[in-house]
């Protein structure tokens, strides 16, 4: 019974080390609206892109996150349109799906947004039992199915302004039972998919007239694990070449650097370097994680 405890709180766990169930990204503000739905068209042009992360290097079962994201605006409407599919992967444990973004915009002076956004999300999970079986035998959990597909929603506010941005949201609303096990025996413990609160900012501070830096901050939230934080600041030389460092609270160091080509085609890159779980003396505890986004100006 304790394995199929153990089994359940891993599946809920997720591919992210402080116990969150969805993916996030060192470089999340640069992949449209990855935690808040209203966020979507909020910068009035449509983009889409690419993101790969892998976490750990070197340790063999190690969170892997693909990420396929776009969204787009319709001004007449004032309704920005997006979504993103996904592909975790954590040793034995596989989360794919698709979320889509709706937001209405409302116009404020200064040529400023609040937004509304909902979205709603639809996940299939899967267990590679061959990775299971030496060590859970004949446990029940290997008698349940190895695919299970749930629906979740969620919403969001964010305020768009030429220089500050500002938002909060909600995702997995609905709370949905994951059924890792099918059995009779009688359980205290059972796998859900757990609300995950949002809240984030940025500031954009124009130094001379071909230097901006940025500071930005991402706070997460959910029931029975510990807060994650994480803040930094990127610098932008003339449109054309940013770098930035920030910090994941308790966890790791994040070093990016990216370009822009034509003003429409982005290329960036964060290396992690984890302090928690794993430190510098453990192999493998890096991350890497690469974004190509392109952006439909006029």
């Amino acid at each position: 019974m304790k394995r199929i405890i153990m089994l359940s709180c891993f599946i809920a766990a997720g591919a992210v080390v402080s116990a969150q169930q969805l993916m996030t990204a060192s470089l999340y503000e640069q992949q449209g609206n990855l935690h808040n739905p209203a966020t979507a068209g909020a910068l009035k042009y449509g983009s889409i892109g690419a993101s790969y992360r892998s976490m750990w290097d070197g340790i063999e079962g190690g969170p892997q996150t693909t990420v396929l994201f776009g969204s787009g605006y319709l001004p007449q409407a004032r309704i920005g349109i997006g979504g993103y599919i996904f592909n975790d992967v954590t040793g034995p444990t596989r989360r794919t799906g698709l979320q889509t973004a709706y937001a209405y915009h409302i116009p404020l002076k200064n040529d400023a947004l609040f937004s509304v956004g909902l979205e709603a999300r639809f996940q299939q999970f899967a267990i590679d039992k061959a990775k299971l079986q030496a060590s859970l035998g004949n446990d029940p959990v290997m008698g349940a199915a190895e695919n299970r597909f749930k629906g979740d929603a969620g919403l969001g506010v964010a305020y768009t302004g030429k220089k500050l941005q500002a938002g909060a949201s909600v995702s997995q609303l609905i709370q949905s039972k994951l059924d890792v096990y099918s059995g009779n025996l009688t359980r205290s413990e059972e796998a859900r998919q757990y609300r995950h609160y949002y809240l984030h900012g940025s500031y954009q501070w124009n130094v001379d007239g071909t230097t901006k830096i940025i500071p930005n901050f991402l706070l997460i939230f959910l029931p029975n694990a510990p807060a994650e934080f994480q803040a930094g600041a990127r610098v932008d030389h003339n449109n054309v070449f940013w770098w930035g460092l920030a910090m994941r609270a308790h966890q790791s160091w994040m070093l990016s650097a990216g370009v822009r080509i034509r003003q429409k085609f982005n290329i960036g890159y964060c290396f992690d370097i984890y302090s928690s779980p794993l430190s510098v003396y453990d192999k493998g505890a890096n991350a890497h994680e690469i974004m190509l986004r392109y952006d439909f100006l006029k």
